[in-house]
Formats: C-alpha cells, sequence, structure tokens
C-alpha cells in the first residue's frame, strides 16, 4: 500500500505536533498548516488523503477551507475531519453543511482519532488518491531528470 498523506491543520503549533507525534507512529506521514491559505496550498502541493480541519484559523476559517476544497473535482471525495474546540450541536451542523465528513472535539482522545482517520484511509478512494499521488510525483521527477 502506498504511504498515506494527513494533513493537519491547526494555527496551535502543540495541536499540530501532538497529532503528527501520533500518527508518526502509525506510520503516516504528516503535513501541517497553521492557517488557512497555507493548508489551501498544502492541499494543491501535497495531494493528502485525508485533511483534519481546525475551524478557528487565521487569514480562513475552516467551514470556508471545507468549502473551497469540496468545489474542487479532485478532492471532492477527501475526508475531511473537522478538530475542533467548538462543540455545540450549531458548529456541528455548520461543518456538515460546509462539507466535513465527520467532527471531532477538542480536547480529543489519540485512540479514536487514529482509528477514525484509519477508517477513512482503508477506502478504495483513498488507495486510488494515494496511488494517483505517486504517479503523479514520478511523471514530475520523469520530467526533472
Amino acid at each position: 500500500m502506498e504511504e498515506s498523506v494527513v494533513l493537519v491543520v491547526d494555527d496551535s503549533p502543540t495541536v499540530r505536533k501532538i497529532v503528527q507525534l501520533t500518527l508518526q507512529r502509525e506510520r503516516i506521514r504528516v503535513v501541517t498548516a497553521g492557517d488557512g491559505l497555507s493548508a489551501l496550498a498544502a492541499v494543491a502541493d501535497e495531494q493528502p488523503d485525508l485533511m483534519l480541519l481546525d475551524i478557528m484559523l487565521p487569514r480562513m476559517d475552516g467551514y470556508n477551507i471545507c468549502q473551497v476544497v469540496r468545489k474542487n473535482l479532485a478532492y471532492r471525495d477527501m475526508p475531511i475531519i473537522m478538530l475542533s474546540g467548538r462543540d455545540g450541536i450549531f458548529d456541528k451542523m455548520r461543518g456538515k453543511l460546509s462539507g466535513s465528513t465527520e467532527y471531532i472535539t477538542k480536547p480529543f482522545d489519540s485512540t479514536e482519532l487514529v482509528q477514525t482517520i484509519k477508517r477513512h484511509l482503508e477506502t478504495p478512494a483513498a488507495r486510488e488518491r494515494a496511488a494517483q499521488r505517486m504517479a503523479s510525483r514520478q511523471q514530475r521527477l520523469r520530467r526533472r531528470v
């Protein structure tokens, strides 16, 4: 199986690091972003298999990021898991309406987080995204040579 890539978008360096270390133990490659615009750039550059997305971010909030990503056909089926300290029903509904796949509140249980991510990474669509990403990288390398 190709290496899975998860994009972690959170303005807290501590949260990014905790999630990164947790997922790296599971042999999942992690890319991080600390604000909305960096997140969109990382989606285009890294072609992640899944995005963990905070809501309250500088430069663009998580709801808007989710909507922008969902409008792009290449990422329409990429799982987006909102990871937020906001736990109200309105926040969860707004996350769903903006296109999130799931919603996990902070503080989160690491085991639950890993199980949720793995469940989404083991789908045929996720495996296909990983294979396409690897093919794209190989093609770029061939052009450089």
